[in-house]
């Protein structure tokens, strides 16, 4: 009853913010949001865990803090407290700047690869999809007031950040936390020329780091080593995962692809080039961290082979159903993409 209770209270928090219109609502929904996982995250009675949650609520409620005074501000000067009407120059740069903390991009990264390791997977899948939604939302909402500039530098870093800081990791729930990083710098990058193409980026990131955790979760993949039997409790599920991580890693004719394709687009169109070409160099970054897990993964038998071929420690298909279901449209949703003008 208290999970239900706990996970009702953040999807409550995360849609309050989404649908108000006041700055108080939406902060009141951010703060519901934050004070709702920390108990999930401390849950775990271990050292790191406690840690992880001390870290996780002291960033979230700085960041909170700096929403309400950057509004507070807005509204002393404009005198209103609609969302849409943000005018205030100090006000806007304030926001984003929280915003940015709140979802973990760089370089106010540095919380998110330590709060996910210390937190289980399935934690660390709400952290790293559900969590992100609320702050979106605001950005979406605010994307006019937004400073381009400010923007475009944290995108810049994060895709930097989150394709450097991933290399030199072991443990998978870090390298899915940099992966995050380098993923939301694609979607601020994005922000100020075409909201839409954020929104669209961010879905499908959702789509693809879904089944990646549940992925981790199955196979009980805590570092990079566990990955090497995953053959041997599903054949199938390592091959599919080696496609799964060519897809995070943006490669055609898988469907992370098109957010790289459209946001590339968009910008050789407001003539951004240097950006372009350095978000796209940093994918390569990213890609080799995938390459290296997939090589781990799929593509190599590792050499002390368990003893029976296969465990045979399939679960019931009840608990596999969202997983193949993410998983098949984190591969094929490429050919829509003419459909999104």
């Amino acid at each position: 009853i208290m999970q239900s209770l706990i996970l009702s209270s953040i999807a409550t928090g995360t849609i309050i913010t989404m649908t108000s219109f006041h700055w108080l609502l939406a902060w009141i929904g951010l703060e519901l949001n934050t004070l709702a996982i920390v108990p999930i995250i401390a849950k775990q009675h271990h050292p790191r865990s406690t840690e992880a949650t001390t870290k996780y609520f002291l960033t979230q409620a700085a960041a909170s803090a700096m929403v309400l005074f950057a509004s507070t501000l807005n509204a002393w000067t404009t005198g209103t407290w609609d969302i849409t009407q943000l005018t205030n120059p100090p006000a806007c740069n304030m926001l984003t700047i929280a915003l940015a903390m709140k979802l973990g991009l760089a370089p106010l990264h540095f919380w998110l690869p330590e709060v996910l390791q210390g937190t289980p997977l399935k934690t660390g899948l709400i952290i790293a999809t559900w969590q992100k939604l609320a702050p979106m939302a605001l950005l979406f909402m605010i994307f006019n007031s937004t400073n381009t500039t400010i923007l475009l530098t944290m995108a810049l870093m994060s895709t930097m950040i989150g394709g450097w800081g991933g290399l030199n990791q072991t443990q998978t729930r870090k390298i899915m936390a940099f992966s995050s990083i380098a993923h939301l710098g694609w979607m601020a990058s994005i922000l100020t020329l075409n909201p839409n193409i954020m929104l669209l980026s961010l879905v499908l990131y959702i789509i693809m780091t879904t089944p990646t955790f549940l992925m981790l979760t199955f196979t009980s993949s805590k570092t990079i080593k566990d990955l090497t039997t995953s053959w041997s409790i599903s054949p199938p599920m390592a091959a599919m995962t080696l496609m799964l991580l060519m897809s995070l890693g943006g490669l055609p004719p898988l469907t992370g692809f098109m957010p790289k394709w459209l946001i590339l687009q968009e910008m050789t169109n407001h003539s951004l080039t240097t950006t372009m070409t350095i978000l796209a160099l940093s994918a390569l970054l990213s890609l080799f961290f995938y390459l290296r897990l997939s090589y781990i993964s799929t593509l190599t038998v590792f050499p002390t082979t368990t003893k029976t071929t296969y465990k045979w420690r399939f679960q019931p298909k009840l608990a596999t159903t969202p997983l193949m279901t993410a998983m098949l449209l984190s591969l094929l949703l490429l050919p829509l993409t003419p459909t999104f003008p």
